[in-house]
């Protein structure tokens, strides 16, 4: 298969950019469609990045090669591409072996990334803040490690560009010792910042103001959704990864007090396990949230695909089962028939256009149903040889006041509603009475 990618090129004149071409392979327990989507989304982030696609090559293969990846014949064959059609760029979409890498650039003379390495230097371009940067360069040098033999020759005979952002050129010719002492330095420094970002919630908790986390695939329209339920001006763009370093809107609702909306990084199909490794302390925000926004674009013709994609990394963060409302987003560009079908199918779901503010209403009632309903006052007595209770009472939700008396530690707390009913046996009071009618 041939075609150019029909990406958008963001203002880049054809000539600045790489040509690349992009390689897969299709294993028995593959079907054609799936490899196809996950080229094409390739595609897609390798515009994002700055490279123009030039030919996409799939290969039937029961295995990967441990020595090239693909068959030494596609090897020969993309070989020949390379010298008719200017290219410089050969991209896998999947993670290669550093010998897998080492044996394809010696073969082919030009230089070859795998879709982690990609998907690294994209958010190497849109890191902004400081721990957004520290984040991205931990998890380029963790990736670069195994890999560093030869590297940094190769590299500068292959030239810089994609693949090459980030922590900076000397990179390529530090030795593992010097990239092992500056992860560290660097972990050190993001768990100050994640104790740091510990204490705000804390502080979050302690007032009470609930915290609605929007998640979903990256390019969803989660910076527009919280544009448009908050007023603010989160920056918008139709590219892969646009929103990398986490925000937090708040919504004043009046009477009913204050929400902070948290916008995240967008998901994505086979997400660098080194990237959830170094931004564990901004995916904490999520499983410490009251309520998730699960945001999915409508018009993806694989659905299924992309919310298993979202549950994956939910569920490696821990936050699998943390009350959620899933919103299809995009709405606008659905025919009758075809937004039918998803009410149909996804009956507990809202539906919505974040860019038009069509069902913006009925999300916003849902999200006041789902936090009311989060809301569980207990008051409770706790025997002293049972601290680990009163413990747990701090950290899952907010003790409004404890007493030391004769018997026990008499408790007035609000905690989450999923896990009220372990408390039951040391209460004292009515699970069903309001907070304004309790008292110690």
């Amino acid at each position: 298969m041939s075609e150019p990618s029909s990406s958008k090129l963001n203002e880049v004149s054809p000539d600045a950019l790489e040509r690349a071409i992009l390689v897969s392979i299709k294993t028995p327990s593959q079907t054609q469609a799936e490899v196809e989507e996950s080229i094409e989304e390739l595609a897609r982030l390798s515009s994002t990045a700055g490279a123009m696609v030039v030919d996409k090559i799939i290969q039937p293969k029961s295995s990967p090669d441990p020595k090239f990846f693909i068959g030494k014949g596609k090897v020969e064959e993309i070989k020949a591409t390379i010298t008719s059609g200017g290219v410089n760029l050969v991209i896998f979409d999947e993670e290669l072996s550093a010998t897998q890498q080492h044996n394809l650039q010696k073969e082919l003379g030009i230089k070859v990334l795998d879709r982690t390495a990609l998907i690294l230097d994209i958010f190497a371009q849109h890191a902004h803040s400081h721990e957004g940067k520290l984040q991205v360069e931990m998890a380029q040098l963790t990736y670069l490690l195994p890999r560093l033999k030869g590297r940094g020759t190769e590299m500068s005979r292959l030239g810089g560009g994609i693949g090459t952002r980030g922590p900076g050129e000397t990179k390529l010719e530090v030795d593992r010792r010097r990239i092992r002492k500056r992860i560290k330095t660097l972990s050190d420094r993001l768990e100050q910042l994640g104790v740091n970002r510990s204490i705000q919630r804390k502080k979050r908790k302690k007032s009470r103001v609930p915290v609605v986390s929007i998640v979903g695939y990256t390019n969803a329209g989660k910076s527009t959704l919280l544009n448009t339920l908050t007023g603010a001006r989160a920056r918008v763009e139709d590219k892969l990864f646009s929103t990398l370093d986490s925000s937090v809107k708040r919504l004043n609702r009046g009477q009913k007090g204050t929400v902070l909306f948290s916008d995240t990084v967008g998901f994505i199909n086979k997400l660098p396990h080194q990237l959830i490794a170094s931004f564990k302390s901004t995916l904490e925000e999520i499983k410490e949230s009251d309520l998730l926004l699960h945001i999915v674009d409508a018009t993806n013709a694989d659905l299924g695909n992309y919310l298993r994609a979202v549950e994956e990394v939910l569920t490696e963060i821990g936050a699998i089962n943390k009350k959620t409302v899933l919103v299809f987003n995009k709405i606008d560009l659905l025919d009758r028939v075809a937004l039918a079908r998803l009410k149909e199918k996804y009956p507990e779901a809202v539906f919505i256009s974040a860019q038009e503010g069509t069902g913006i209403d009925n999300l916003t009632t849902m999200i006041e149903k789902v936090l009311e309903e989060e809301r569980v006052f207990l008051r409770l007595r706790i025997p002293f040889g049972e601290g680990d209770v009163l413990a747990t009472l701090h950290d899952k939700g907010y003790v409004v006041k404890e007493v030391y008396g004769p018997e026990g530690i008499d408790v007035l707390a609000e905690v989450p509603e999923p896990i009220a009913g372990s408390f039951q046996k040391y209460s004292t009071w009515p699970f069903s009475e309001t907070y304004s009618n309790l008292k110690m």
